[in-house]
């Protein structure tokens, strides 16, 4: 678990009432990684999503054809990811790699999803921004693509 008061300073939370609140900070736990480390790879059953606090986080896609891997999204302070723990058949559709050391609050999506049956507006309004993320990396996605295929 972690502090309620912390969950509250994320914007992707934002809207939620306090009972929510609590009722995601007890689903946490807070992790420190080192860069390098893979939060997870792609086609992977996903259980968590992931708020972070401290440090980057790269949504990478492999490249076979040109041998290396591209990093789509850089994330910081404050964004989510693995939204795929959410949504779903919940397994991610690309890989997330720790670009520095990191300090991420990790989120039990069994626990948080079981309470979407209990609370709808709590589903609706983690759902909306879980939307909005995807958009967000679609966007990106869209645009790393647009670049490698100008080279």
């Amino acid at each position: 678990m972690i502090s309620p008061e912390l969950v509250r300073r994320y914007p992707f939370f934002a809207g939620l009432n306090m009972e929510q609140i609590t009722a995601l900070a007890k689903a946490a736990d807070e992790m420190t990684v080192e860069p390098g480390h893979y939060f997870f790879k792609e086609n992977e059953e996903l259980c968590c999503f992931y708020i972070i606090h401290e440090g980057q986080v790269g949504i990478v896609v492999n490249l076979p054809s040109l041998g290396k891997e591209v990093v789509v999204s850089t994330l910081g302070p404050g964004d989510m990811f693995g939204w795929s723990a959410l949504v779903p058949p919940y397994e991610t559709t690309a890989p997330a790699k720790a670009l520095t050391r990191c300090r991420v609050f990790c989120f039990d999506c069994h626990a948080i999803r079981a309470r979407f049956g209990q609370d709808w507006q709590f589903a609706y309004i983690m759902m909306e921004r879980t939307a909005q993320i995807i958009r967000e990396r679609l966007r990106d996605l869209r645009i790393e693509s647009l670049a490698y295929a100008a080279v």
